[in-house]
């Protein structure tokens, strides 16, 4: 593949809802541009964007693919990414490396949940886009209802530059509304316009004309003063409106019949802006240019880790050229890294360049600390790239080894699934002493689990978390505790009085000293304290920790020669549980603050299934064209399976997030099940 100027790149992300297609689109783009001569499925697993064994299986995308094209003296890079909800992460990495996204929408579905998460995405970084309508040729498929919906949502900027000849299995081909010529036929062959068609056309050529024309003064005042645009100031009009984001284009097609492969890429060479068009900021508000002999600043925005080559690292090139067999400066990190050989991707094909300049896309391997969203630069003239924002998890499950082979394995391989999908989490919960994996879904976890299997031959399984539970104290309780040892030699004595007082909810744990008189020395107060604390990581009831009290020392006594540090803390801690069961405990549960995004039609089965669930909806928002968002707070344990729940309940066209907001107390008859379930698990580990 040739080394193109910046000029003569577009790096496109595909984008929207899962399954509309967008692997399908990109292999049609890959077949019209002679770039693979098989046209691949997604169905048989043998496209070039869905290489990994686990798509393949699955039948979807996980990962995100690079996959340059050539076309007319232009390198595309196409970046095809996931679109189910679990593997957004990939997708917020896809979005960075681009300068414009292309959301494809199914003709049969219209506008979906992914669609206006996808639309959000590129909102955030303040992306360019297009619409490509799929799927013309389906039964159901209505480009007329798809650009509707679109207009009601996003407005009247979204106006059609194709418009599709027949409908369902009538599709055959294309109207080029600009050019005034047709595309007809798999080979997107030119054609002359239908004749019912063209009064369609032409209105909205001139719609197009206008939105051109506006975004331009000059332009602006000749399309009012009645002057003719010429072809070339229409085209870069409509290029400043594509940048400016005042137009998003429509165009239609058949990925899996590659109708509409070659009139799309002609249009992103044409009308969607180069890396020259679309600087960068540093995080200090320093402007970078894709200039090939500027500062250098590479940002990497994906790492997988293979057990034989090691991590591979995507990077993009905004400024300046990365050399092969070179020294940089990762600045985020702040160590230097050693370049070894730099690569152009295709899928899972590369090839060996020596160099990659400014707005193009490639790899390099075994970078030793380097991680996605981190900056690559000249050590000496230092720049930070904003690296990338991932979607918080939402799901999460307890991680244990299958063998004792497997457990000492366990966690660098868990490190580096992690280090390859920042939109995984990984924690040690102190409480229940599991080890986490957070991720976007159930999906998103299995994936990540038979990745390691794959690539570190290391087993693991995932089980449901334990839920954290707290507990607390409702009522004031005063308590006296006297630790009294003699064993011959010298012995162990002391004497704590303490009062227990609940505290609001999140206010964690105050200790106050009122000793008066030396009753206890000052010496020992701090092992009071620390007796205390201890004794709190185990209430009274079920055993899970104790918060949200003050505890005030305000008698004790010691003995001259029998005191110790470790006898006031033991007296503290058995002061402690006492008070605590005299002063009403109870059992605290994690409230968690979802918001839901449905179809309308599953709003009242959504809330009915939340109200199952000990939820409390909050209220209900539109979001957009046919779309409720739903607000909810609910308890962890009723939640922790919601993704299977939601993807059940809407036959996959939901969408959820899912935050920690506060512990409550959980309802006595829920409680008492609880504490016996903690008993029994007690006795048995005691057996």
């Amino acid at each position: 593949m040739s080394q193109y100027a910046a000029s003569a790149i577009r790096n496109v992300a595909l984008i929207g809802h899962g399954g509309t297609g967008k692997t399908s689109l990109a292999e049609a783009l890959l077949f019209r541009a002679g770039a693979v001569q098989r046209l691949g499925r997604v169905e048989d697993g043998t496209t070039a964007s869905d290489w990994d064994p686990d798509e393949q299986r699955r039948g979807f995308s996980i990962n995100l693919s690079v996959l340059p094209v050539e076309w007319d003296g232009h390198k595309v890079n196409v970046i095809d990414t996931p679109g189910y909800p679990d593997f957004l992460g990939e997708v917020k990495c896809g979005l960075r490396a681009a300068d414009a996204a292309l959301i494809v929408i199914d003709a049969t579905s219209g506008v979906q949940v992914g669609t206006e998460f996808a639309w959000q995405y590129a909102d955030e970084l303040e992306l360019p886009r297009a619409i490509f309508v799929n799927r013309l040729d389906r039964e159901n498929a209505s480009f007329a209802t798809v650009l509707a919906q679109a207009q009601e949502r996003w407005g009247p900027r979204c106006l059609p530059l194709h418009l599709p000849i027949g409908a369902e299995q009538s599709f055959r081909g294309l109207v080029d509304v600009l050019a005034l010529r047709a595309y007809a036929g798999d080979r997107d062959e030119p054609a002359d316009v239908p004749g019912d068609l063209l009064e369609e056309a032409q209105s909205w050529r001139e719609k197009l004309i206008e939105a051109a024309a506006e975004s331009d003064d000059e332009l602006l005042s000749k399309y009012l003063e009645g002057e003719a645009l010429s072809d070339e100031e229409v085209l870069s009009g409509l290029r400043r409106a594509l940048l400016s984001r005042s137009l998003v284009p429509v165009l239609v097609g058949c990925a899996t019949r590659t109708i509409g492969s070659a009139p799309l890429l002609e249009t992103v060479c044409r009308l969607f802006p180069s890396p020259l068009e679309r600087s960068v900021r540093t995080e200090d508000g320093q402007e970078l240019t894709a200039d090939p002999d500027g500062p250098l600043a590479a940002l990497v925005f994906k790492t997988t880790a293979d057990p034989y080559v090691g991590r591979l690292s995507y990077f993009r090139v905004f400024s300046g050229t990365l050399k092969a067999d070179s020294q940089v400066w990762n600045s985020r990190k702040q160590v230097a890294e050693r370049i070894g050989p730099l690569y152009l991707v295709r899928g899972k094909n590369q090839t060996q360049v020596p160099q990659v300049t400014a707005g193009d896309i490639g790899a390099v391997a075994k970078l030793a600390e380097t991680g996605t969203g981190d900056t690559l630069c000249a050590r000496e003239r230092p720049v930070v790239l904003p690296g990338i924002t991932f979607p918080e998890p939402v799901f999460a499950a307890a991680i244990h080894p299958k063998s004792k082979a497997d457990l000492d394995k366990m966690s660098t391989a868990l490190q580096r699934i992690v280090d390859e999908d920042p939109s995984l989490r990984l924690e040690r919960n102190p409480d229940t002493g599991e080890t986490l994996l957070h991720g976007l879904g159930d999906s998103h976890v299995e994936v990540a689990l038979e990745k390691i299997r794959r690539k570190f031959g290391v087993v693991l399984e995932m089980t449901t978390p334990r839920v954290p539970y707290k507990e607390t104290i409702t009522a004031s309780a005063v308590a006296e505790y006297t630790h009294k040892k003699q064993t011959g030699g010298r012995g162990q004595y002391a004497r704590v009085a303490i009062r227990l007082e609940p505290l609001g909810r999140g206010e964690g744990f105050q200790f106050v000293d009122q000793i008066v008189g030396g009753a206890v020395p000052k010496q020992f107060i701090p092992s009071v304290e620390k007796g205390v604390v201890e004794a709190m990581q185990e209430g009274v009831l079920a055993h899970y920790p104790l918060v949200d009290m003050k505890v005030t020392l305000f008698d004790g006594k010691d003995h001259p020669v029998d005191s110790s540090d470790i006898a006031f803390k033991i007296a503290a801690a058995h002061a402690l549980r006492k008070g605590a069961q005299d002063a009403r405990p109870v059992l605290l549960e994690p409230i968690m603050r979802m918001q839901i995004t449905v179809p309308d039609a599953y709003t009242g089965d959504i809330i009915s299934d939340l109200n199952g669930k000990r939820a409390r909806v909050l209220g209900t928002s539109p979001s957009g064209p046919g779309l409720t968002t739903i607000e909810a707070l609910a308890p962890l344990a009723e939640v922790q399976r919601y993704a299977a729940d939601l993807r059940s309940l809407t036959q996959g066209r939901g969408h959820y997030t899912m935050t920690f907001d506060h512990y409550e107390e959980v309802p006595a008859h829920i409680a008492q099940r609880i504490i016996e379930q903690a008993q029994r698990e007690r006795e048995a580990q005691r057996a």
